[in-house]
């Protein structure tokens, strides 16, 4: 399976201490050189920086088609039009991605996209965690990952634990 990673996948995992659920559920993960430049914006690392550095799960792979990452910047960051722009190039099984105007154009292009949340929904479904809940107020209160009550609810009915 190919799965290719934005970055705020593997931010919010990190910061929550589960970033291994990426290893444990897809095995080798793809990552764009502006998802690692992101890793590293501002001159600090940010969470998940280090585990990826050292990770050899996490490959880095350049895009090779540089115009269909300059269309896509017209409506994304350069991390998430790396993402999509290397998931065409490789043929992608998965796209790991939580924006929603990057999820709108992933799948329009044919990409199949799950974000953090629906990583954890598919973890418990793999027995990897026992529950979602204090991973998804973990998300909210340590990782400030934006999780609206509704969505929140909603996981939680799929998760079979309102």
């Amino acid at each position: 399976m190919i799965v290719v990673s934005n970055t705020s996948p593997i931010t919010n995992l990190a910061a929550i201490d589960h970033l291994h659920l990426l290893r444990d559920l897809y095995g080798r993960i793809y990552i764009p050189r502006g998802v690692w430049d992101e890793l590293n914006a501002f001159g600090r690392p940010w969470p998940g920086r280090n585990e990826v550095a050292e990770a050899d799960w996490i490959a880095q792979r350049s895009v090779q088609d540089k115009k269909v990452v300059a269309v896509l910047q017209r409506d994304l960051d350069r991390g998430e039009a790396e993402t999509i722009a290397l998931a065409l190039e490789m043929g992608a099984d998965l796209v790991l991605l939580d924006e929603r105007e990057g999820r709108h154009m992933a799948q329009r292009l044919g990409l199949e996209v799950i974000g953090v949340v629906g990583i954890l929904l598919a973890a418990k479904a793999e027995g990897l965690i026992a529950t979602v809940r204090p991973l998804l107020d973990d998300l909210r209160y340590r990782a400030g990952f934006y999780l609206s009550d509704s969505l929140y609810t909603q996981v939680l009915k799929i998760a079979q634990e309102e």
